[in-house]
């Protein structure tokens, strides 16, 4: 099991920059595959990035190529959701999520139901 703790979100204007950070622990984190989603209420959850145990293989939604970054270091057993020039469209709780039994490309990165674990969220208010 891993449990998973995010931090870093809070109020921004549009066009600046929040870092989001989540902290996992228990078994070790680079066993995992590792998620952001995010949601807005009365809405489904929302693929945002994931990224492979190692690093080397990314995705992102379409709508927040180019301003957002996912990353990670697993010495510090830790993903990062870089996130620049954002728009009021993006706030939402933002959440990052944990796959720890599969293989990067068999299973649909962009779906909450490849992930087996989650964290709390962490709130994102971009202001117009």
């Amino acid at each position: 099991q891993v449990q998973l703790v995010e931090s870093g979100g809070g109020l921004v204007q549009a066009g600046g920059s929040l870092r989001l950070s989540c902290a996992a622990s228990g078994r070790a984190f680079s066993d995992f595959i590792m998620a952001w989603f995010r949601q807005t209420p009365g809405k489904e959850r929302e693929f945002v990035a994931a990224i492979s145990r190692r690093g080397s293989d990314v995705d992102s939604a379409d709508s927040v190529k180019g301003r957002f970054s996912i990353s990670r270091n697993n010495a510090l057993n830790t993903v990062f959701l870089q996130m620049n020039s954002l728009k009021p469209e993006d706030s939402a709780v933002y959440y990052c999520a944990a796959d720890g039994s599969s293989n990067y490309y068999s299973k649909n990165r962009k779906s909450e139901n490849s992930y087996e674990y989650w964290g709390q969220g962490t709130q994102v208010t971009v202001s117009p």
